[in-house]
């Protein structure tokens, strides 16, 4: 007897072999209809799924209602593109059809370059398909028997992926819908017609096999599918926003910042205007941990390797790090070949042809030919060892350890608050680099805090609270806290485990004690030594980014790494605890979404320029020019545009540069001491004594005020 539990705490009961889909038939005809697929024991499965003959499981029975839905449609989707596209192309090679968080993509080789003018007869062809409402099938077989059939297809990137990435697998599964059959783990729906008119082909990129420069270019096309046409719409409308509010085109419009290839893909160039932004956000920044109680500390930018070998950011993070730089001119192949034995990545051809081209740069240390892959690359490591070698930066923290470390601390001392603006460095793959959202150079508003257990929970609760500061001084309200923890099933995280329970359990009574919202905790989000307090912020358009960070961390401290004491009150060493802290993440990043949020229009307190002064004639330029003197020694960053120029061309662009306040002067302002103002956001405010102007725009610029531009009804 197999005994089902369902969400509303009834149970049904069966003798008879079922399927998910002659479950929810038993509980009733409109659901059976309306099903998509289901959760059995918390796992997705298709309608078609077998549940076992007897014992007890949990079923959720999804339809469109769920959200957990609208990620297997538009799997399903992907499958109905790509079939869509090989009905009008030839010889299309299959890569893989994932899901992002907004939609879908699938990545194929195809004879013919596919272009915006390609997707009308995609999007028609798709039509045809789901109105064929032609079953997706499960298909389970042996690998080998699976390769066979991808060779007789002809898809040349399915039979590799069967015999490397697969290739501990004795069985894989496929997914048949008409003719069109494709290798994938699945869940999808039960056929093509439920996913109705409501989807879009949005874009065409460029990608690689596996995301590896040196394979093959592939073609990316992006689209999106929702079970609602109005939502679609609503997507579709806050794409065209962002669109508009893109900090790449922004940037360049209002002289922010530049990248340049040959100062290096990733690496911003701040522009006068952009780096006024950052060091207004710097300052503010600055002033808030003085009052916290924070000292300010600078470290270089790089660091030897050992000290993150410590730390275990290396080679945790080896993959997205700039190779080492070696004192020997061996250094850095020795470090690649280790790397690739670690990674079981080497042929014995290719062994012996880096052995040998190690031996002619000097390397001169042993090599256990007949050893194992991690004793040759224990040798080979052993011998870098001997000579310097270096990582540009990929953190703050073991830097800022060091400093802690430099003396002895008491518990007195405790806590101590270190703090810097630290640049760091990362190796994106080119494809992943996107503006100044993704770099390979960035700066953290970065902060560590060493303190003792009992002082744990007001340290997190002062990060929090300055965060919570920071972002509401850019407007920035509508937000959610994610709790990151481990994923007690990975290997990726370090340390004991009694220790993570104490660190997860401490950040959670906080973030619940202040009431913020969310408040989940999301197991495998942790920082590999820590679990953290993330802060997602909505902006106005409606995306979600990740910002500031809070990390409680009870590893690096510890013995097996970098062994910190202090003194405590009954004179013998404790272990301090670790809190990683940085309110807005990345200036570089952070800025981006800045730029994005308000669509380049700052508010007062972080516009590069803050008010223009502009003439009605040449007759009022000394005037003016009087007026921009003292709005400059009152504080304010002021400029003026004097041209014999008509002023509704000057008023024209001043808005079109986003400038916040135009002070206009004529004749009768000069003989007055007055101004005109008139406002970016509100027009013309009318004439006003000139201290009186720049005491509003004083006091907006010191409340740091935020009126927000209003995002265009759809």
């Amino acid at each position: 007897m197999l005994t089902i539990s369902l969400p509303d705490g009834s149970q049904r009961q069966f003798n008879q072999p079922v399927t998910l889909r002659d479950v929810a038939l038993d509980i009733g005809e409109g659901l059976a209809k309306a099903a998509i697929a289901g959760e059995v024991d918390g796992k997705p499965r298709d309608l078609s799924y077998q549940l076992p003959g007897d014992g007890n499981v949990q079923l959720r029975i999804l339809t469109k209602r769920d959200p957990e839905a609208l990620e297997i449609m538009r799997h399903s989707a992907a499958h109905v593109m790509a079939q869509a596209v090989m009905r009008l192309h030839e010889g299309v090679q299959l890569a893989f059809g994932p899901v992002t968080d907004t939609g879908f993509y699938y990545d194929m080789q195809l004879p013919k370059a596919l272009s915006e003018d390609d997707f009308a007869a995609i999007e028609a062809e798709m039509k045809k398909i789901i109105k064929e409402n032609l079953a997706f099938e499960r298909i389970e077989q042996l690998k080998a028997d699976s390769v066979q059939l991808c060779e007789e297809m002809g898809q040349e990137f399915k039979v590799e992926h069967l015999q490397t990435g697969l290739g501990e697998e004795e069985s894989v599964s496929f997914y048949r819908q008409g003719e069109f059959v494709d290798l994938c783990r699945g869940v999808h729906i039960p056929s093509t017609g439920h996913i109705g008119k409501a989807f879009k082909l949005l874009s065409i990129a460029g990608a690689y096999w596996k995301g590896d420069a040196s394979r093959q270019q592939l073609q990316r096309l992006y689209a999106t599918a929702f079970f609602d046409r109005q939502e679609l719409k609503e997507h579709l409308h806050r794409l065209e926003e962002a669109k508009k509010r893109d900090h790449r085109v922004l940037g360049k419009q209002l002289d922010l910042f530049t990248i340049d290839s040959k100062a290096g893909s990733g690496l911003i160039l701040w522009l006068p205007k952009g780096a006024t932004i950052r060091q207004c956000l710097e300052d503010y920044l600055r002033d808030e941990l003085r009052r916290r109680g924070y000292q300010a500390v600078y470290t270089p930018h790089i660091g030897r390797v050992e000290l993150y070998e410590t730390s275990g950011h290396f080679p945790y993070y080896r993959d997205s790090q700039f190779p080492p730089l070696c004192e020997h001119e061996a250094g850095q192949l020795v470090d690649a070949f280790v790397d690739r034995l670690r990674k079981n990545d080497l042929e014995k051809s290719d062994e012996e042809k880096l052995l040998q081209a190690a031996r002619v740069l000097g390397y001169e240390g042993e090599y256990p030919a007949q050893g194992s892959h991690e004793e040759k690359a224990a040798a080979l490591d052993a011998w870098a060892h001997e000579h310097e070698r270096y990582l540009l930066k990929p953190m703050n923290c073991p830097h800022h350890i060091m400093i802690y470390k430099s003396k002895p601390r008491s518990y007195r001392d405790l806590p101590i608050r270190l703090a810097e603006f630290g640049s760091v460095y990362r190796y994106e793959q080119s494809g992943e680099l996107n503006g100044m959202t993704r770099v390979r150079g960035f700066t953290q508003d970065d902060a560590h805090i060493f303190c003792t257990d009992d002082q744990v929970a007001d340290e997190v609760r002062g990060c929090l609270e300055m965060t919570k500061g920071v972002l509401a001084s850019l407007g920035m309200t509508n937000y959610r806290v994610r709790l990151g923890f481990r994923d007690p099933d990975s290997s990726k995280y370090v340390g004991d485990a009694e220790l993570w329970d104490r660190a997860e359990a401490a950040i959670e009574r906080v973030a619940k004690e202040m009431n913020l919202p969310g408040c989940e905790p999301e197991p495998g989000e942790a920082a590999f030594y820590g679990p953290k307090i993330d802060f997602v912020v909505t902006d106005c358009i409606g995306r979600e980014w990740q910002l500031g960070t809070v990390q409680l961390d009870y590893n690096l401290p510890s013995e097996g790494r970098f062994g910190l004491e202090y003194i405590g009150p009954d004179n013998k060493p404790h272990r301090p605890v670790m809190i990683h802290r940085a309110p807005l993440g990345s200036m570089e990043r952070f800025i981006g979404v800045l730029i994005e949020h308000f669509s380049g229009a700052f508010p007062l307190w972080l516009s590069p320029e803050q008010c223009r002064v502009l003439t009605v004639s040449e007759k009022s330029e000394e005037y003016g020019r009087e007026v921009e003197q003292k709005l400059l020694a009152a504080g304010l960053r002021a400029a003026g545009d004097y041209r014999g120029a008509k002023l509704g061309a000057k008023i024209r662009e001043a808005q079109l540069e986003l400038i916040p306040y135009m002070l206009v002067v004529g004749e009768k302002d000069r003989d007055n001491g007055t101004v005109t103002v008139r406002d970016r956001q509100d027009g013309d405010l009318g004439a006003m004594p000139l201290d009186e102007a720049i005491a509003k725009l004083l006091d907006e610029s010191a409340r740091k005020l935020v009126r927000e531009r209003p995002v265009e009804a759809s």
